[in-house]
């Protein structure tokens, strides 16, 4: 019988699941990829944003680390609803803008393996994300920007739940990216944003989680003053093996996946507000779910 891993949550939003036997599977880090996608790396001019990321992950697919289905039946609903304060100050540092962030993230989490009876289902807040650093360059048809972050394990966590919203270890985050705009009205848009997760050891367990890239990217086409839509997607990849004494799985397997989806943005004059609506079917998964993401996010300023 199938026994369970450990629910993969982001601390900027959603989660997805890892499980199989202890044997067979490790977990995946904190990111969460698809919650950015049109225009991801270019970030805001100075000032106080608000940004409210609601994000719904669902899959049936559990994808062992070949890629075939799993057959334990997997039924997994994810909501996170997570809320991210930018500020972007007047000053700068080596030529740019230069800011920070906060991301709190509330989770929950619905897990059934309908084929050994198991469920699950916790609500609670996940892991804090913290970005000291933001840079933000500016030229007349590119944005540049870099980051560094670190995710708290401030959720709640048992070895017992795997819903629990909180991961047990930290994370620390390098992220950098650019968006170019091929024409002199900036109607189109090429952006990719590109992250690398490093975890430290979990705090109850002697398990440290190999290294993740990510990148997401998006095409977008300005269609009116207040409309832009587009294509976006993403990719991931674990790159390390995973260590530690309870690393009871095999540390070589390492988890990927793909997605690729519409995107929506629309302004809102009359709120002073943008609204984005982004979904995303995953493809060519191995040692994790594969399912479906839809994103809804509102950002204004303050």
């Amino acid at each position: 019988m199938k026994t369970l891993g450990k629910i993969v949550l982001a601390g900027l939003c959603a989660a997805h699941v890892t499980a199989w036997s202890p044997a067979e599977a490790g977990e995946q880090g904190h990111y969460v990829h698809g919650v950015e996608g049109i225009k991801a790396a270019s970030l805001p001019p100075p000032g106080l944003y608000w940004r409210w990321y609601n994000v719904m992950y669902q899959s049936t697919s559990l994808r062992n680390p070949s890629g075939d289905k799993v057959p334990v039946g997997l039924d997994l609903d994810v909501f996170a609803s997570v809320n991210r304060l930018i500020w972007m100050t007047p000053h700068k540092f080596l030529g740019a803008d230069y800011g920070m962030d906060i991301l709190v993230p509330l989770v929950n989490t619905d897990l059934d393996l309908n084929n050994v009876g198991v469920e699950f289902d916790k609500f609670g807040l996940g892991d804090i994300a913290i970005e000291p650093l933001l840079l933000a360059w500016h030229g007349a048809n590119w944005d540049l920007s870099t980051a560094l972050g670190l995710y708290l394990p401030t959720g709640s966590y048992s070895v017992t739940n795997p819903a629990s919203p909180g991961r047990d270890f930290y994370t620390t985050l390098f992220t950098l990216g650019g968006t170019w705009y091929p024409d002199a009205q900036k109607a189109w848009s090429l952006s990719l944003l590109s992250r690398y997760e490093i975890h430290s050891e979990k705090e109850d367990t002697d398990v440290r989680l190999g290294d993740d890239f990510h990148f997401e990217w998006g095409v977008g086409h300005q269609v009116t003053d207040l409309v832009e839509v587009g294509v976006a997607g993403y990719a991931q990849w674990q790159l390390t093996d995973d260590r530690g004494a309870n690393v009871t799985w095999n540390p070589n397997d390492h988890d990927r996946v793909f997605g690729i989806g519409p995107e929506v943005i629309t302004a809102i004059p009359a709120l002073k507000m943008s609204l984005s609506m982004r979904g995303a079917l995953e493809f060519g998964a191995e040692d994790r779910p594969q399912g479906s993401i839809l994103t809804v996010t509102m950002t204004k300023p303050l």
